[in-house]
């Protein structure tokens, strides 16, 4: 009854989506006035991570049953957005006749997904992908996380010789528990688990919620020195408080409000700045029942899981890419090539775009440290030095030396802006 009220309240309400290329000099404006439910917030940000855009501001507002959100936002060049047919997707997708959050969903009509979690560990990969091979199984795409010595994978695969996905039957039975095995293989016999994935489900949010769920939160990581997240309260207003600052990189916003939204919480009142190389979030939530967080220790859970967040898509280590003709085995020779010359996979990505294999690895020591250039040389040679090239070989010293010391003064700068905006919704007095 619930559902089939909100939907009556949806056609009574439509969304609004306006896209305003006039109103700034630097991005593009996309206004969303929709009615409230949990989730909406999400499902517009996933729209537009979806389609490679990037937000450098927003403002949030979603008191009482109506939001009222504001994103600047520039496309992957960082310019205003441009392109007709991009801006017709934000409206078609955000817009009354859309299905929300569809853009950017994975289906599984035409091949098998299988959800991977354990310990992580070197030459894990290369040890998944030599089973998936074995029984000849083809990789179609993949995605996999590390975090905190955790892993969490998608992988996407069909039937070698009939390119149709593998039935639910013994042949995929065995895969799992093939699979399982080699994930128990560092002792983790808990925690691993090889499962079939949910024919619907989107792959980063799927993905944060598989490392939650594995609690890789749980144990303190290295220290990195960011992000910055603090976790406080608004008792006059009865808000809980969140911020983050860190560098910024692409869907960073993303991250931080689906995990917001799977842990139960909703965005009430927020604002966005990331203008420059450092992002600054802060967002006033309350729990889906209307109340703060109720205890010091729920205070720390959530700021440890929202820096695990942010650092799961952190692309650490060297970034190499891989494009050339697909074939069997492609992928198990080269992590195999990778493990024999000590190098670690700490993030991949797996893609075929009709016949071309178009892949990219981030990876490091064994121990986890810079890779040295006579690795990365070794292991060039023996793949192809014309198909796997070093695209980037991540931020220096310099530049993280010099990320501290400018947070606090942007701290400062983001207050003053973001303080106007608080005071009109009658907040600043209160929690200042």
């Amino acid at each position: 009854m619930e559902d089939e009220y909100e939907k009556l309240v949806i056609r009574m309400n439509p969304p609004r989506v306006s896209v305003d290329n006039a109103a700034s000099s630097t991005s593009t404006l996309i206004k969303v006035d929709s009615t409230n439910k949990h989730g909406s917030l999400l499902e517009v940000v996933q729209v537009l991570t979806d389609l490679n855009l990037t937000v450098t501001r927003a403002y949030i507002s979603s008191d009482g049953e109506w939001f009222m959100d504001v994103f600047h936002v520039v496309d992957q060049d960082g310019k205003k957005l441009c392109d007709d047919a991009v801006i017709g997707r934000i409206k078609q997708s955000l817009g009354p006749r859309s299905a929300r959050g569809s853009v950017g969903v994975q289906t599984a009509a035409d091949r098998t997904s299988i959800e991977l979690t354990g310990l992580d560990r070197p030459g894990l990969l290369s040890e998944i992908f030599a089973v998936l091979a074995e029984l000849r199984c083809n990789v179609v795409a993949a995605e996999i996380w590390t975090h905190n010595s955790r892993m969490a994978s998608v992988v996407h695969i069909t039937d070698r010789a009939t390119g149709q996905p593998i039935g639910d039957g013994p042949r995929l039975g065995q895969l799992k528990q093939r699979l399982r095995h080699v994930l128990r293989g560092g002792g983790d016999w808990r925690g691993a688990a090889a499962a079939a994935a949910p024919p619907s489900a989107h792959l980063a949010r799927r993905l944060h919620q598989m490392m939650y769920a594995d609690r890789d939160f749980a144990s303190p990581g290295s220290d990195q020195g960011e992000p910055l997240v603090t976790v406080g309260s608004c008792p006059d207003k009865g808000y809980t408080v969140v911020t983050v600052r860190c560098r910024d990189r692409p869907k960073l916003l993303f991250d931080a409000v689906c995990t917001l939204t799977d842990m139960g919480y909703v965005v009430y009142h927020g604002t966005v700045f990331a203008e420059g190389p450092e992002a600054h979030q802060e967002f006033y939530i309350r729990h889906v029942d209307g109340a703060a967080a109720s205890s010091e220790g729920e205070r720390q859970r959530l700021a440890r899981c929202l820096e695990a967040a942010i650092r799961r898509r952190s692309c650490e280590g060297m970034r190499l890419e891989l494009r050339c003709e697909d074939r069997a085995g492609l992928l198990s020779d080269v992590t195999r090539i990778f493990r024999e010359n000590g190098l670690a996979v700490t993030r991949a990505e797996v893609a075929t775009r009709g016949s071309q294999a178009a892949n990219v690895f981030y990876v490091t020591d064994a121990a986890g440290k810079r890779v040295r250039g006579e690795m990365v040389e070794a292991v060039r040679a023996a793949v192809g030095r014309a198909v796997l090239r070093v695209v980037d070989e991540g931020p220096g010293a310099a530049g993280e030396t010099a990320l501290s010391g400018r947070l606090s003064s942007l701290g400062s700068l983001v207050r003053l802006r973001s303080g106007k905006l608080l005071y009109s919704l009658g907040l600043i007095r209160s929690c200042s």
